[in-house]
């Protein structure tokens, strides 16, 4: 991972244009390819990014980074930099689940048909390069998906499952895949982001997974 602090400008030249007048940000290049814009606020967001794979050319005074599909470009003019740094950071162990997490994880592979008649189980724990996806699985029609778990759904978990179909989206075996953000309570704001990217969203129901008797229904 490279970081650079750097006072500079920025052009997002696309389908859409837009420009960051100039500011002092961080600049991260990620091993993956990725290449965001931040600034000292916002939280995780960044001001604005581009999603591998994509291609980085300095010149003097100018940074061009090309999208290697859509050709879609961001310019940064850099002013002055005032840091810049290189880091192995290794392969990510991913993040590990508690101990109701990884049952739910267990049980949702068992009964992955509670999910939909002629769904059927890839394998759990399915291996990529920036970490293991819960489950990946096949719906009714064939099509893939990729599930993430957590017993509280918040944006990290979104954030996290976009990242995971990214890289599942690049394997012409599996694409296309689609995303399902699973949880026993999903928070607003999470919903929202899945939603806008095309994730599905489904409640679980811990007890009914354990095959306790309940009035209501699994989700």
């Amino acid at each position: 991972m490279r970081l650079v602090v750097a006072r500079c400008t920025v052009d997002y030249v696309g389908r859409l244009s837009a420009h960051l007048p100039s500011g002092i940000r961080l600049v991260i290049l990620k091993a993956d390819g990725s290449v965001s814009i931040h600034a000292d606020d916002r939280a995780f967001k960044p001001l604005n990014w581009m999603n591998p794979p994509c291609k980085v050319r300095e010149e003097e005074g100018t940074w061009t980074v090309t999208h290697g599909k859509t050709g879609e470009k961001l310019i940064l003019t850099m002013e002055e930099i005032l840091h810049d740094s290189s880091h192995e950071l290794g392969v990510d162990p991913g993040l590990q689940k508690d101990g109701v997490e990884a049952h739910l994880q267990e049980l949702l592979a068992e009964h992955i048909h509670t999910l939909g008649d002629g769904w059927s189980l890839i394998r759990r724990e399915y291996p990529t390069a920036i970490g293991p996806v819960d489950i990946l699985c096949r719906d009714h029609l064939g099509g893939t998906v990729a599930i993430e778990i957590k017993r509280r759904g918040d944006i990290d978990g979104v954030e996290q499952l976009t990242r995971y179909l990214e890289l599942l989206n690049r394997d012409t075996l599996l694409a296309p895949v689609k995303g399902i953000f699973a949880a026993q309570e999903i928070r607003p704001q999470a919903r929202v982001l899945a939603t806008d990217r095309g994730i599905g969203c489904v409640t679980l129901d811990y007890d009914a997974l354990r095959g306790i008797e309940r009035t209501d229904t699994l989700f």
